[in-house]
């Protein structure tokens, strides 16, 4: 595991990194991989929690940096070895491998890098770049450059899309009548660590609205919503735990005083 002490005009160093495909304005050969796939449990750097998942959604603009001799040789976080002249980078939650086209926003430049390895754990990192990207993207010499990052799929890989299919209607109450309105939420998780239930709920705010709720005995629920009705809520539900919130579900707060 390579540690965070900074690499060449790199902040935070990822964890680990390796080899990977992409494609600039002509075509740059996709290295094999030797690592596996792997989307990963939450974990801690710095006092700060992150979340990996499989969100086939990804897009976001911020500072891309790079890393490489540090590095050059040691495994990634997926169990590769890292060759800083392959197309690769370094992504905080994204599986591994997947593959993002990186642009930059400075010089217009494309790339479609293979994401391999944990980083930049800089405040103010989106992704690290093995230094064959950066040279490719023109950001090398500079150290950083403003980039937008959206995930993508190689041929053949497209993935399946997460409410292709309308939710299954829910059950017909017997006796009881359906909640009221604005009482149904998606309840992720609930955490005895109130930093990280905010870091959760910042996590899956693009799925809805997210609070955080006290239970009163040193636990926060975390949840999205509320919702209008439970087939509203069922659909976000199905979204995230598509998106490897497992242990997320429906919960109701019970009839308004």
């Amino acid at each position: 595991m390579a540690g965070f002490g900074g690499s060449v005009k790199a902040g935070f160093a990822p964890l680990l990194l390796l080899p990977l495909l992409a494609a600039c304005a002509g075509s740059v050969q996709a290295p094999k991989s030797a690592g596996t796939y792997k989307v990963g449990n939450p974990y801690q750097i710095a006092g700060r929690w992150y979340y990996p998942s499989d969100d086939p959604h990804y897009q976001e603009t911020g500072t891309a940096s790079w890393y490489g001799p540090t590095f050059h040789g040691k495994s990634t976080a997926n169990g590769e070895r890292f060759d800083e002249n392959d197309v690769t980078a370094a992504h905080r939650t994204l599986p591994m491998p997947s593959w993002v086209e990186v642009t930059n926003l400075e010089n217009g430049r494309k790339l479609v890098v293979r994401v391999n390895d944990r980083g930049p754990f800089a405040k103010d990192r989106i992704i690290d770049l093995s230094r064959r990207s950066a040279q490719l993207l023109g950001v090398e010499q500079q150290g950083t450059a403003r980039v937008h990052v959206k995930r993508i799929y190689p041929k053949g890989q497209q993935p399946v899309a997460i409410a292709a299919a309308p939710p299954p209607p829910p059950p017909v109450p017997v006796a009881a009548p359906q909640a009221p309105l604005g009482e149904i939420f998606v309840q992720v998780a609930a955490l005895s660590d109130r930093g990280r239930a905010a870091s959760l709920a910042a996590e899956i705010s693009r799925f809805g609205v997210s609070n955080i709720s006290s239970t009163g005995t040193g636990f926060y629920r975390v949840r999205v919503g509320p919702f209008a009705d439970e087939a509203s809520a069922a659909s976000v539900l199905a979204q995230l735990q598509a998106a490897g919130y497992a242990e997320a579900r429906l919960v109701g707060l019970g009839p308004r005083a």
